[in-house]
């Protein structure tokens, strides 16, 4: 990734570990992060993928000096939502989008394909590199996260809650990615460089969620966090 100094750009923000050390590389890189931009669900209660209350989205971001934006909306018109949200940005002076994804090709597609329709280049900061060097770098750098939702096809309700960390690391049954990067888990970053001061929060209650899947159903157990 090479950028000029001071480059303007947004992030894809989930609020979890790969968009976050995916941020902290694009500014390391001279980049200057000026929005992140972040799906919630139709009601606009939870963020989209890994169910997180705006309130928490919203202190995370002001801890690391961004602006947040959020957009509603359903999976089936997430698309549209995301494109019409890369023109707004375009159109304020951003010409590049970050995302955090590692090396799942059909993610970088679409995520070429949308950029291209907003006449915007997108920056994959963590592509192709080692899953496991991604997750040990993240912890060096001093990163803290919780685990939020875990795939109940992967692993039982058990993980959900906890700090990502090393221990948490050393349970995965086998074959389960360090990185989540096959959808085993999601996490929440509450802590690290560039963070201005920690994010609190507090862990509320364990629920499952059942969501279709190409197999038929998939059962999700979520970490509600509340501020």
């Amino acid at each position: 990734m090479t950028t000029s100094d001071n480059t303007p750009a947004l992030v894809s923000w989930s609020g979890g570990k790969d968009s976050c050390l995916a941020m902290w590389r694009a500014r390391q890189s001279g980049m200057r992060i000026c929005r992140l931009i972040t799906a919630m669900d139709e009601s606009g209660a939870s963020s989209r993928s890994h169910g997180i209350p705006p309130e928490l989205i919203r202190t995370q971001a002001e801890a690391l000096g961004a602006e947040l934006r959020f957009y509603n909306t359903s999976w089936g018109n997430y698309e549209e939502r995301f494109i019409a949200e890369l023109r707004d940005a375009q159109a304020q002076g951003i010409r590049h989008a970050v995302f955090g994804d590692i090396d799942l090709v059909p993610h970088r597609e679409w995520e070429e394909k949308v950029c291209a329709k907003a006449d915007i280049t997108p920056c994959l900061p963590l592509w192709d590199e080692p899953r496991r060097k991604l997750v040990d770098e993240f912890l060096a750098h001093g990163f803290k996260a919780v685990v939020v939702c875990v795939n109940g096809k992967y692993l039982g309700p058990e993980f959900a809650g906890r700090e990502f960390d090393e221990a948490f690391l050393a349970d995965l049954p086998a074959g389960v990615d360090a990185c989540g990067e096959n959808g085993e888990f999601h996490t929440f970053v509450y802590d690290g460089p560039g963070f201005m001061h920690p994010v609190a929060f507090r862990r509320v209650e364990i629920r499952e969620y059942r969501a279709p899947t190409k197999e038929g159903s998939g059962i999700y157990t979520f970490q509600t966090l509340a501020p």
